[in-house]
């Protein structure tokens, strides 16, 4: 071991000693040293075996090594001798002098060959194109079911060719071009023959007759005919798989169709075409009822006969062509299209500059698709397409006639609207035109609402959504606006009118006229204007149509929310948001898209709202204004401590009205009975409220704390007060549920409360006996008896503030504080006294 260790290096000698060191630190120690040495020999023994293990992988590795080294040289001179051996033919075969020479020389023969080859396969095809064609045409009169394979043949040709030209770099144009000719021409001519012998099998059973002469031979050769043109029409609707293929592109005519149509579609231009009675710019209906007419007569007989083979068909063809073979209605009434757009298309040229004329038609139109696409489901099934968008929107949009017919349409609105601002009574109230306990409108108001329905009806079934916002933006919202404007315009003249300067201007007689009934009246209009096209926006606003366009909308600013495009034709959002609801700019700023928040007439009601609010409290204002100037005579009588008490052959409570209380018992009944008729319940009830309240802070504050009372003024003031009440309880009697039985008098708490604490009953004081002193009748004061005197009631309400307390919860008195209670009470004579 010391040999050993002796010859290792330096670094090995100090991992020996650090081996050491960390096994070996204490004495103890060393009494494992014997089990160290050994696990030690166990470990070099297998590192001894490893190094062998690998010394031998080593040497095999580098043997194997050695011997493919070897292999590639062989194969390196075995392929320089071929190469040799190749060129040295080449050289002899060319005649060349140099391997160069020889290669390019024997590849410009390769590509001679080539194209020799290339041309014997162009030369085989056209010789099968055109094998193809003379079979197909010799088959197509005597054997056509022989034809339709020949054909079939050549339509897949064409569609080989033209898949292999993509991948060859548009190689062949002229053979593709010549064989999609020939294709083209052997088709037409089959589909002519096909189509002749249907002609002539249709004219067998009379068609279109009203009587068709329906045998079973005549079926039979009626569903070969319809059988052969379809087979000849399937080669090429499978090309038309990819639905890409298919965007923007009208559905396919089965070729049998075509053949029954022809002649509907000389009758139709019989009809509606030159000078014909029935061809009338004023009369668009009578040939897209004709239409309809048609598909209602014809389609019995297609559902009977033909919807049969195209179920077969579309069985057959598999789910990705069967939407070629929808339903016979849906395929009769495609077939029927293509002359009614003939016909709209000349027909539009000459209405376009005539507006009713114009208008008339587009709205013939949308009634036309309406009942296409609901009466009869009209979906032509096309892949990617889940509705039909209609004529209207071929005529709208596709041939860019919509800017057009809005302009007409907003004329026509604004002009109405005109009309109805300029009838005699369209300022006028409408008591009859709403229910009962409902606020009544003005008649023009009304109408603008009949109005902008009937535009909502005209544009409810155009299919694209920029249109349809457009109408509501350009027209209704515009008109809204404009209305709004008229009754704001009207407000401010009211108020203008009724300032100082202008009852200076106006003179007092139309002061006089401004503040009478005819004055609320006038506000009223407006209130009732108002709140009655709100609340019409509102219920449009839950409408499904409106639902479903704020809900589009709102999906169409969030898909937007990144793009920077416009949300609607040439509009931004933020210019959509300030016509509509904020609620779209909060959602396109905040990345939100939450439908139940907000709604299409968020801002036009808004508008309509604060209008609404502020004469409402113009309302009161004036009428509160006109209440206490009617007071102010009341306010200054001093008779209240000197009122002797009645007699017993006087009249009992209530008493009659004080004199000076007629101006505003007037004032009150008239407006308050106008009121009844013209608000709704809600409204009144608001402003009733305010007015009692009103006239309980003007006899608080200028009756009863500025006079001294005496029992009988007492009486006289609660009477006065009860006699208010009950005017403004018949005053309301006609409108139900505004005020319950005697609630007017409860709306006056706390003058009620204050006049039962001024009305208590003087008490003497109580003898030996028991018996107490001769007191005052109740009957005096509105038979207000408490059973506390009114000395008593004195000395604990001024005892302190839990004694006054007390006794104003016993006296069930809960409007008054400690405070009003006094001061109440201090107006009474014998208190002051």
């Amino acid at each position: 071991m010391a040999t050993s260790v002796s010859n290792l290096s330096s670094n090995e000698s100090a991992r020996v000693e650090d081996y050491l060191n960390d096994r070996i630190q204490s004495p103890s120690d060393l009494q494992s040293l014997a089990s160290l040495l050994s696990d030690l020999r166990v470990q070099h023994e297998l590192q001894q075996k490893q190094l062998a293990e690998a010394q031998e992988a080593l040497t095999k590795v580098t043997k194997a090594s050695n011997d493919h080294a070897v292999a590639v040289r062989n194969k390196i001179e075995a392929f320089n001798e071929q190469q040799l051996d190749i060129e040295r033919r080449l050289m002899i075969i060319t005649h060349s002098e140099t391997s160069d020479e020889a290669v390019s020389q024997f590849e410009f023969g390769l590509e001679k060959l080539r194209r020799l080859e290339i041309a014997k396969g162009y030369l085989e095809l056209l010789k099968e194109v055109k094998n193809l064609s003379e079979v197909a045409l010799k088959n197509a009169v005597i054997a056509p079911h022989l034809a339709l394979p020949a054909y079939s043949r050549l339509r897949n040709i064409v569609s080989l060719l033209k898949d292999a030209q993509t991948g060859a770099e548009g190689a062949a144009p002229h053979l593709i071009d010549h064989t999609e000719k020939l294709a083209l021409s052997l088709r037409e001519q089959m589909r002519k023959g096909f189509s002749e012998r249907l002609r002539r099998t249709v004219e067998k059973m009379g068609w279109p007759g009203k009587d068709l002469v329906l045998t079973d031979g005549l079926t039979e050769e009626w569903v070969e005919g319809v059988e052969l043109l379809l087979d000849l029409q399937e080669p090429e609707l499978k090309t038309q798989v990819a639905p890409n293929s298919l965007e923007g592109r009208e559905p396919p005519i089965p070729f049998p169709l075509s053949v029954m149509v022809h002649p509907l579609e000389l009758r139709f231009k019989y009809h509606f075409s030159g000078d014909k009675p029935t061809n009338r710019l004023d009369k668009p209906e009578y040939f897209l009822s004709h239409t309809l007419d048609l598909v209602n007569t014809y389609c019995d007989f297609f559902i009977s006969y033909l919807q049969p083979i195209l179920e077969r068909r579309a069985e057959k063809v598999g789910s990705s062509l069967a939407w070629n073979f929808p339903s016979a209605s849906t395929a009769f009434i495609t077939a029927l299209l293509p002359m009614l757009r003939e016909k709209v298309k000349v027909f539009l040229p000459q209405v376009a500059t005539r507006p009713q004329l114009f208008s008339h038609f587009i709205h013939e139109l949308l009634k036309f698709d309406t009942e296409i696409r609901d009466l009869w489901n009209y979906l032509p099934g096309i892949p990617l397409v889940e509705n039909w968008k209609g004529l209207t929107w071929e005529v709208l949009t596709k041939e860019g006639w919509f800017d057009r017919w809005l302009q007409v349409e907003k004329d026509f609105a604004l002009s109405r609207y005109g009309d109805i601002l300029d009838t005699a009574d369209s300022g006028q109230i409408d008591f009859d035109g709403v229910e009962l306990t409902a606020t009544k409108p003005t008649k023009a108001a009304m109408r603008v609402n009949d109005l902008l329905e009937t535009i909502t009806d005209r544009y409810r079934p155009l299919i694209p959504f920029s249109q349809k916002l457009r109408f509501l933006i350009d027209i209704q919202i515009t008109i809204f606006d404009q209305f709004h404007e008229r009754l704001h315009s009207g407000l401010e003249a009211y108020l203008a009118m009724t300032s100082t300067i202008g009852r200076t201007v106006q003179g007092s007689d139309q002061q006089n006229s401004l503040e009478s009934v005819s004055g609320l009246e006038r506000l009223c209009r407006i209130f009732g204007s108002a709140e009655y096209l709100e609340k019409k926006m509102q219920d449009w606003s839950d409408d499904v149509f409106f639902l479903e366009l704020w809900s589009e909308l709102q999906d169409r600013v969030s898909k937007n929310k990144d793009g920077g495009k416009n949300v609607a034709g040439s509009m931004s959002v933020a210019e959509v948001a300030s016509r509509t609801s904020h609620v779209v700019a909060e959602n396109y700023n905040h990345g939100k898209s939450d439908v139940s928040d907000g709604a299409l007439f968020d801002e036009t009601a808004s508008t309509y709202r604060r209008l609404r609010l502020r004469s409402e409290s113009i309302i009161t204002s004036t009428l509160t204004s006109d209440i206490h100037s009617s007071l102010r005579s009341y306010a200054r009588a001093s008779t209240w401590s000197s009122l002797s008490p009645p007699s017993e052959t006087s009249l009992s409570y209530p008493h009659p009205p004080s004199s000076d209380l007629t101006p505003v018992i007037h004032t009150l009944s008239s407006s308050m009975s106008f009121l009844s008729r013209a608000l709704g319940v809600a409204p009144l009830k608001r402003i009733t409220r305010q007015i009692l309240l009103a006239i309980q802070n003007f006899i608080w504050d200028n009756v009863l704390l500025r006079h001294t009372f005496s029992t009988a003024g007492v009486s006289q003031l609660s009477s006065d007060v009860d006699h208010l009440c009950d005017v403004v309880d018949a005053a309301l009697g006609s409108q139900s549920g505004v005020l319950r039985q005697g609630e007017s008098k409860r709306m006056l708490g706390k003058l009620n409360e204050s006049l039962l604490l001024l009305g208590l009953r003087v008490r003497s004081p109580r003898r030996a006996d028991g018996r107490g002193a001769t007191e005052i009748n109740p009957e005096e004061h509105g038979g207000l008896d408490k059973q506390l005197g009114l000395w008593e009631v004195e000395r604990r309400l001024f005892a302190n503030n839990e004694s006054a307390r007390e006794v104003l919860a016993e006296l069930e008195i809960e409007n008054l504080t400690e405070a009003d209670a006094r001061a109440v009470l201090e107006r009474r004579v014998e208190i002051r006294s």
